[in-house]
């Protein structure tokens, strides 16, 4: 199946791929290897923001990973020109959550990006990740997660 086809069941519609917000471009590709920008946390409703740890449980924090992971995917496809099936793995991810200096749940919300990879994309949405805190983000929201993907 492909990987739109698995989408679809799963009832996930790929937003256009966000634009930069600054002097910077979505996603660099060397090689096989594509390097995705930071993809904040936000969906059709808009920008999902909040601290964990103050004004956000782990699992909405989970849920606003889980919108970031969507984006990176929806930059994959805009870097394959359509085709998501040139997408070979997930090689890392890179989580950034808003979060207080005593929430230390950081790697249960990105587990809602990383659990959205593997659920898309089988075997090849393993991935190696970090998980780390910020004391803030852009634009005041939760997550933020980039990428790196290997390409046919």
């Amino acid at each position: 199946m492909s990987i739109e086809g698995r989408l679809e069941e799963m009832g996930v519609t790929l937003p256009d791929a966000p634009a930069p917000a600054a002097n910077y471009v979505p996603f660099v590709q060397v090689g096989d290897m594509l390097y995705v920008s930071g993809q904040i946390s936000a969906d059709a409703t808009g920008l999902i923001t909040g601290k964990l740890g103050a004004d956000m449980e782990v699992e909405a924090g989970a849920a606003a990973a889980r919108a970031c992971a969507i984006n990176l995917l929806a930059q994959v496809r805009v870097a394959c020109k359509g085709d998501l099936d040139q997408l070979v793995r997930v090689v890392k991810l890179t989580g950034f959550v808003n979060s207080t200096q005593e929430f230390t749940d950081q790697p249960k919300v990105i587990n809602g990006a990383s659990d959205f990879m593997v659920e898309a994309l089988g075997d090849a949405g393993r991935h190696s990740r970090s998980a780390v805190s910020a004391a803030a983000l852009p634009l005041g929201v939760a997550v933020e997660i980039e990428g790196i993907f290997q390409l046919r």
